[in-house]
């Protein structure tokens, strides 16, 4: 085998680039299992150097189906790299295994991609031969009983790759142009409002004490009498919970209604929203 078709070789089973593949066969006389090797020792140093760079950029990806959804978020440093191809390609094939796995992250990692080599292997490689700190962020599973999940993207870089995403779970086994109609509008209101819960009573309780503690701070210097300070206080509280809880906050498609309304108007039974996420990247 000539040197060229060893360097052919060496780099279609690693992904490394020609110069380093290159400098490998020379530095192994020619064994391309050294070189290999060799490849790989260097991938992790590099993969060593670029991790304490900041990786804020990256994609969101979707993968599932209306019984059980996952997203996954893949960052990196640039949105350049964002839409580099070898980049999403390993999104979107760690996007499936990660449903598989019902985004638990430890069996994520170890578990092996279609080159029959791990997670945690592969995401080596790929910082090597990109140059950037790539690391797996955050993911989440919907799957409920007797329900079917929604999804939308928004800033769609390509197919089911975004910068953002919204999966919403609705407790329903009907279907028609009613409920798809709503599951997608939904979605999108969420996107847009961005609610913490789904019912004001479900807010964090830390989430209310510092939003507490700023309307006071707020409040402290404003020269009012306690009593009026009080009222002023628990109207912002109670508008900030409306405002930050799904079934109270208004209708995107139709402030003049609130989301409770509209899931009033649908009249079916046994309705229920069950949860929802949405991840943006940068948030």
């Amino acid at each position: 085998m000539s040197d060229i078709e060893k360097v052919k070789q060496l780099r279609k089973s690693t992904g490394a680039g020609f110069k380093d593949c290159n400098a490998a066969l020379k530095e192994s006389n020619g064994d391309l299992d050294k070189a290999a090797e060799i490849l790989r020792v260097k991938g992790i140093a590099k993969a060593s150097k670029k991790m304490g760079r900041s990786a804020k950029e990256g994609v969101i990806v979707t993968s599932g189906n209306e019984k059980k959804m996952s997203f996954l978020e893949v960052n990196c440093e640039t949105d350049f790299v964002a839409k580099n191809e070898d980049f999403i390609d390993f999104a979107k094939e760690l996007s499936k295994l990660n449903n598989e796995h019902s985004s638990n992250l430890e069996d994520l990692k170890n578990s092996k991609m279609k080159n029959n080599k791990t997670v945690d292997e592969n995401l080596i490689a790929l910082i090597a031969k990109i140059g950037e700190k790539i690391t797996i962020g955050r993911s989440k599973t919907l799957s409920y009983e007797a329900s079917r999940n929604f999804v939308y993207q928004h800033s769609i870089i390509k197919d089911n790759v975004s910068k953002l995403a919204v999966i919403v779970s609705i407790k329903t086994l009907e279907k028609n142009e009613k409920i798809d109609a709503f599951g997608k509008q939904l979605s999108m209101h969420i996107a847009a409002s961005n609610p913490i819960s789904i019912n004001s009573n479900e807010l964090d309780k830390e989430i209310i004490n510092k939003e507490i503690n700023l309307i006071e701070e707020e409040l402290k210097n404003s020269g009012k009498p306690d009593e009026i300070v009080k009222k002023i206080s628990l109207g912002k509280i109670n508008k900030f919970k409306d405002e930050n809880s799904l079934m109270t906050q208004d209708w995107v498609m139709d402030p003049k209604f609130k989301v409770k309304d509209i899931v009033k108007s649908l009249e079916i039974s046994n309705f229920k929203i069950n949860g929802f996420v949405r991840i943006k990247i940068g948030e």
